[in-house]
């Protein structure tokens, strides 16, 4: 089969290309023209009809979320929409049969109401970010796909692996200085993706027969950030430092932080303290499967051996 596969040398994709490159024939779309072992060709987006037959297409290319708002809100909409309107225009008229997006959960909900976020809630995004990823899901919804060509969008939470980058690398950069973690006090949990149960999802919807549709993307467990702290300290075989201050001097903190512009601002601390719980029942009963290859524990502690190894 042959999978092409677009922002193939960012995170996700360097990690998906690891895990096929034995059982598929591999290419890419990427700004970074950097083909790596086991890929036959990577394009430009210029070169999109350039580009050999595929079998399968997935979209991962795009802009992340921006903690620091320092981006513009139309650098949201020409990336994630439109580099997602060039390649499943390209897809509709290629022989591809499968296309799969990777959205976000972002694209529906800033903060979750209820005990844990579905497929059914009303998207209703707050940001630049799940906007444009909202944008992008309604202009693949919205054409007429003739034949037997399937469309799948995927939208997972924070997803976390080797080469990660983000919220989880500052905070175990704390944890590794032994610097005590202030927000102890707020009992919180959030969802993540490890990228073990992340591929098993993608090889799922490749190889079965999966109904086309919107799919949510998490482990089956949520982790509070206590919990990953302790496993950030652990894999350092360290103690864990967590201080419990009181949530209203934390408040006043992170608006000092919005007027200066400083890293630890109000949208950081949110990420950090609310909680988030996406429910993966719907994807794990189209793949006919009780539960992910792993553990939200295991899939940390996955991924923070890989931030030992290379610090």
């Amino acid at each position: 089969m042959k999978i092409l596969i677009s922002g193939i040398n960012g995170f996700v994709g360097t990690n998906l290309v690891k895990s096929f490159r034995d059982n598929y024939t591999l290419q890419g779309i990427d700004i970074i023209s950097d083909v790596q072992n086991g890929v036959a060709a990577v394009y430009s987006w210029d070169n999109l009809n350039h580009v050999l037959e595929a079998d399968v297409i997935i979209h991962l290319a795009g802009k992340a979320h921006d903690t620091k708002n320092t981006s513009a809100e139309h650098e949201y909409f020409d990336v994630n929409v439109g580099l997602t309107q060039r390649i499943f225009d390209y897809f509709l008229s290629s022989d591809a049969s499968m296309f799969i997006f990777f959205s976000s959960v972002k694209a529906v909900a800033d903060t979750v109401e209820g005990d844990e976020l579905t497929e059914e809630a009303t998207p209703s995004p707050q940001t630049p970010y799940g906007k444009s990823k909202l944008e992008a899901e309604r202009y693949i919804l919205n054409q007429p796909v003739q034949g037997d060509k399937r469309v799948y969008i995927l939208r997972p939470c924070m997803i976390h692996g080797p080469g990660n980058k983000g919220n989880l690398n500052q905070l175990y950069t704390l944890v590794k200085k032994g610097i005590p973690y202030p927000l102890g006090a707020f009992e919180n949990r959030r969802s993540f993706t490890s990228m073990r149960n992340l591929r098993r999802v993608v090889e799922g919807i490749i190889e079965q027969d999966v109904v086309p549709g919107i799919y949510q993307v998490a482990d089956d467990e949520s982790l509070s950030t206590n919990q990953v702290i302790a496993l950030m300290a652990e894999s350092l075989k360290m103690k864990e430092k967590i201080w419990h201050i009181p949530p209203k001097v934390i408040s006043a903190l992170a608006k000092l932080g919005d007027k200066l512009n400083l890293t630890i601002n109000s949208e950081h601390i949110k990420k950090l303290t609310e909680s988030y719980v996406v429910s993966n029942k719907k994807i794990k009963k189209a793949l006919e499967i009780g539960s992910m290859p792993e553990t939200a524990k295991e899939g940390m502690r996955e991924t923070l051996e890989a931030f030992n190894a290379n610090s």
